[in-house]
């Protein structure tokens, strides 16, 4: 649909900048630090001990995130690595934070990199999480929409800044609000396109936003997981280019739940791309 459907949208598109330039690398921007391990399926994934994207802890031995972050594996999941059970991500591991290998990685079939559809990408780590510290968030039951205006959190361990490089050390949360997709396809001039399938937040009073280390994070709304951080616009924060998210309908859903029953190995693919040891 487009933004100059309505003399309402049409006004409001007068309003948005027109560089669609989008920055699909995406910490929190605008938000606040966390109560210390309140967050307990918050996932951490890191090449070579540094934190690239985050990831929510779905089943003990699997964790969800987006497909874009395979580009920081640079073809190999030897250098990658899970960190579950932080708050600070300069925890030593046995001191609330477990580091874990990657087993192996899928993607959702759909994915397409040029049209930013279907960035979903299940890991499966090496070994089952057991520690009571470490908590599964649960998949919702369906993959039905989200309503402009409905009230969610973001949280990450991203740039806290635009201009910042560094990942914030502290796992940071914020509140965000769903936005129309015709008025968010306005926003970004249609590149990319808002379809059914993604979902765009943002909240126009504190500025909050994801940014950089934040992607594959995830977005809850009414305490369901619903969706995962894909990207957004430059800089992070600008009201008018909205966070942009990957929602879980009920087909990745369902592509979620056969993967994992599946499970994963050298020889088995349950649907998708799949990986072993690498993931190009």
């Amino acid at each position: 649909m487009w933004c100059f459907s309505t003399t309402v949208f049409a006004l409001l598109c007068l309003c948005c900048s027109w560089n669609s330039a989008a920055c699909f690398d995406v910490a929190i921007v605008g938000g606040k630090k966390v109560k210390p391990h309140s967050r307990p399926w918050m996932v951490s994934i890191q090449v070579n001990d540094y934190h690239t994207c985050g990831g929510t802890l779905i089943k003990n031995q699997w964790v969800l995130t987006a497909a874009h972050c395979k580009k920081f594996f640079k073809g190999s999941l030897k250098y990658v690595t899970a960190v579950l059970g932080a708050h600070a991500l300069s925890e030593k591991e046995g001191k609330g934070a477990h580091r874990v290998g990657i087993e192996g990685c899928h993607i959702l079939p759909t994915y397409s990199e040029k049209s930013k559809t279907g960035d979903i990408m299940l890991l499966k780590l090496q070994q089952k999480i057991k520690d009571k510290t470490v908590k599964v968030q649960n998949l919702p039951k369906s993959g039905k929409d989200i309503p402009p205006g409905t009230a969610c959190k973001i949280a990450g361990w991203g740039v806290t800044t635009s201009q910042s490089k560094t990942a914030s050390d502290q796992l940071q949360e914020a509140e965000v609000y769903v936005v129309d997709r015709e008025l968010c396809n306005c926003f970004y001039n249609n590149n990319p396109y808002i379809h059914e399938k993604l979902l765009c937040a943002r909240n126009t009073v504190t500025g909050a936003d994801t940014c950089m280390g934040d992607s594959g994070g995830p977005l809850l709304c009414k305490k369901d997981l619903v969706a995962v951080v894909m990207g957004g616009g430059s800089p992070c924060g600008n009201p008018k280019k909205p966070g942009i998210y990957s929602r879980l309908t009920g087909e990745t859903l369902t592509w979620i739940s056969s993967v994992i029953k599946k499970g994963f190995n050298k020889t088995t693919q349950g649907g998708g791309e799949a990986w072993e040891p690498s993931c190009p």
